[in-house]
């Protein structure tokens, strides 16, 4: 493997009157491809199902939590394989992924055709989009509860996490939290829906229940991390940015708790607020 998380490069450093040339540090964007080989022993196929830019590192839990939330694996013994293609171009080495299906997984590809859109001046769009989910995945029941501190200390425990973010400040993060308040787990990427699956894909890998937690994310929640996260049956997402219109509706039909602006020892809850406790 080639790939890094980081890459160098040169800057002009601009400070009042003074311009100074001096190294720099990046995080590394590159496109992963996703395959999927599927189908009975006698014929089995394969296809590209998805390219997405992403940090290199924890590829195959990227694929493994995307295809979870796609509704296309329930679990990890459904799949039989997930290694890098080698048998590819120079320039693609690293950056391709094959994921082997179970045979006796009943897979149909039309299930790929499904399209969320995100713009919330479209209420047609908007409604279709929450009426796919909720057909995808069921409601959450599960009424364990957090208290206000563990919301406050949160973000603290991720930032300290988050080793990548350290050198470049390029990166988003998200964070896995048990019921003591206390970081599990947490992936980073240069996207918000990356960092998630990423998050998502290792709790399957470990077989962790991400049902009895939350989960923090460091940029805003948009309707695409509340789908993620109800099909993971997260009971509980908290967010340092601001929720979108879109998100606040799906969140409210999956009888999920939905936390904006957690920073500076503060937060709102949009729904779900019996899940939150003031001590």
């Amino acid at each position: 493997m080639v790939n890094t998380t980081v890459g160098a490069t040169e800057v002009i450093k601009v400070s009042g009157n003074q311009r100074n040339q001096q190294p720099d540090l990046l995080a590394v964007e590159e496109p992963l491809e996703i395959r999927l080989n599927y189908g009975p022993l006698e014929s089995r196929q394969e296809k590209a199902i998805a390219v997405t830019m992403r940090t290199p590192g924890h590829d195959h839990e990227l694929a493994l939590g995307f295809l979870s939330t796609e509704g296309i694996v329930k679990s990890k013994g459904e799949i039989v394989s997930i290694s890098h293609c080698e048998n590819v171009k120079e320039e693609e080495r690293g950056n391709v992924v094959k994921v082997a299906l179970h045979p006796e997984v009943d897979f149909d590809i039309k299930q790929l055709e499904r399209h969320f859109y995100t713009n919330s001046s479209c209420g047609v769009c908007g409604k279709a989009s929450i009426e796919s989910v909720e057909t995808g995945c069921r409601v959450i029941i599960n009424q364990d509860v957090f208290i206000e501190k563990m919301m406050h200390e949160a973000p603290d425990k991720l930032r300290a996490a988050q080793k990548v973010f350290e050198y470049t400040g390029g990166l988003h993060a998200a964070g896995f939290f048990n019921l003591m308040g206390e970081l599990e787990m947490m992936r980073e990427d240069v996207g918000r829906h990356n960092a998630l699956d990423k998050l998502i894909g290792a709790g399957i890998e470990m077989e962790k229940d991400l049902s009895h937690g939350f989960v923090l994310v460091s940029g805003r929640a948009s309707f695409e991390l509340i789908q993620k996260a109800a099909m993971a049956s997260i009971p509980v997402l908290a967010a340092v940015g601001a929720p979108s219109s879109l998100a606040v509706d799906l969140a409210k039909k999956m009888n999920m708790t939905l936390l904006g602006f957690v920073r500076n020892n503060s937060f709102n809850i949009y729904c779900g607020v019996q899940r939150v406790q003031s001590s």
